[in-house]
């Protein structure tokens, strides 16, 4: 049964600056003291049970269809709660917790999985070891910091965020707990991606001057649509959350019981479109290759075109040119999703959709390493967070990597709004050239919203 708020006294109105100050503003203050109740997973092999138990936060189509699936197929996992601001993906959620886990019971059935309608809720839970964030672009943030707080070691959905000035705070913020974190994109995983950056960073096609990436063009424009009752499954006003006051219509969320494709996605106060949600895929593996993960170029200009009008109002296509301390310039644009390597003596060259490696010479592909040489481990991105869970390690993805990824699309955003090519300082992370690019690196507190 899903649980009332309100029967829970939540009375308190709680304005989207205050949330904001109190989640993110630790970034600024001294740490709190930690938490009193140790989860289980702390202890490993001698817990009285090794699964690390994880809470679901979000279940729309990715959660749904990919993120809670990988993670049934752990023997040393356990999916104990699932929220969800939707009444019917919400009780989805808990039907596919429970007939999952109902399979090893010899009575069929398995009534274990607590469903929440506030992620607050959930985090409370001392008893919760780590959370999979998979909501709308814009609650990643106060989510994931607000869990930090709270203990739990977080998986996240990309892109991390909706502006650079936050995934500092993120960033830091996971630092400051000790919390393992990890940036939830599965390219790493892939052995095409891997095989390519372990090639490029042990020299086999000499000297890298360019790196190309691209990635499938943005959505047409939907229609403008009437104001439209909100339905009585949604939570809207818990769904916008961080996100300024706007009246519901079907495209600015998501299709009424269905897991296709959402409108939220083409919404810029919720989603930057396909240049951070595809981007932060192929420019992670950019920056892979590049051994830039963790800093960012120190040149950026580009262009790009937005619809002229309608309700949905991301890029539609751009054009973006990067250069790096290293020389090395990387061109990023609307084609199709792969990645490109060139060097003095040699290109190499990744697609998505086929899987597929490609190089001249031929003899690249071939290229056997040494046991001196660099080795990029290959896994799954969701192994690799719980097993980091369990050593207390470093992801091969962690808030930081996400961060400086996400951020290095962001910056050609910035490029294509004010028009300029702009010179940034990746350790300072501002623009050392423009003050105008520099107002646009953290998002406005516009709205007031509650959690009541």
């Amino acid at each position: 049964m899903i649980e009332d708020r309100q029967t829970r006294g939540r009375a308190n109105h709680v304005t989207r600056r205050t949330f904001l100050r109190d989640s993110l503003g630790a970034a600024a203050g001294a740490a709190l003291l930690a938490p009193t109740i140790v989860p289980s997973s702390v202890f490993g092999a001698h817990a009285p049970s090794n699964r690390i138990t994880v809470g679901m936060i979000g279940m729309g189509r990715q959660a749904y269809h990919s993120n809670v699936k990988t993670f049934f197929s752990f023997p040393d996992v356990q999916v104990v709660a699932v929220c969800e601001v939707d009444a019917w993906r919400l009780e989805n959620g808990r039907k596919a917790v429970e007939t999952h886990y109902a399979k090893d019971r010899s009575s069929g059935t398995f009534q274990g999985c607590q469903v929440y309608r506030d992620f607050r809720d959930l985090l409370a839970r001392p008893d919760i070891d780590a959370v999979m964030i998979s909501t709308p672009d814009h609650w990643h943030i106060p989510m994931a910091i607000a869990a930090a707080r709270a203990g739990k070691d977080i998986s996240c959905e990309k892109p991390l965020t909706l502006c650079i000035a936050e995934g500092r705070i993120l960033s830091d913020t996971v630092k400051r707990y000790n919390r393992v974190f990890r940036t939830d994109s599965e390219f790493r995983s892939h052995a095409c991606f891997q095989r390519t950056c372990e090639l490029v960073l042990n020299g086999r096609i000499g000297k890298v001057h360019t790196i190309r990436t691209g990635v499938p063009v943005g959505d047409v424009a939907g229609p403008v649509e009437p104001t439209m009752p909100v339905p009585e499954e949604l939570d809207y006003d818990l769904w916008l959350g961080p996100a300024p006051v706007a009246p519901y219509t079907v495209n600015r969320v998501h299709p009424r019981q269905s897991y296709d494709r959402p409108g939220w996605m083409r919404v810029r106060d919720y989603c930057e479109g396909m240049v951070t949600n595809w981007g932060t895929h192929l420019n992670d593996i950019a920056q892979w290759g590049n051994g830039t993960e963790r800093t960012g170029p120190v040149e950026v200009e580009g262009t790009g075109r937005y619809p002229t009008d309608g309700l949905w109002e991301v890029l539609l296509g751009f054009e973006l040119r990067y250069r790096y301390a290293n020389g090395v310039h990387l061109f990023y644009g609307t084609s199709r999703p792969y990645i490109r390597f060139e060097g003095s003596e040699g290109w190499i060259e990744a697609d998505y959709t086929k899987r597929t490696i490609k190089a001249e010479p031929e003899s690249i592909l071939t290229s056997t390493l040494k046991p001196d040489e660099i080795h990029l481990p290959l896994q799954d991105e969701k192994r690799d967070f719980i097993d980091a869970v369990k050593t207390r390690g470093q992801t091969l993805a962690d808030a930081e990597v996400g961060h400086r990824t996400t951020s290095l699309c962001q910056l050609g955003h910035i490029a294509i709004q004010v028009g300029r090519t702009l010179a940034w300082d990746p350790q300072a992370e501002r623009f050392t050239n423009d003050e105008t690019a520099n107002r646009m690196l953290g998002r406005p507190l516009r709205s007031p919203w509650r959690l009541a």
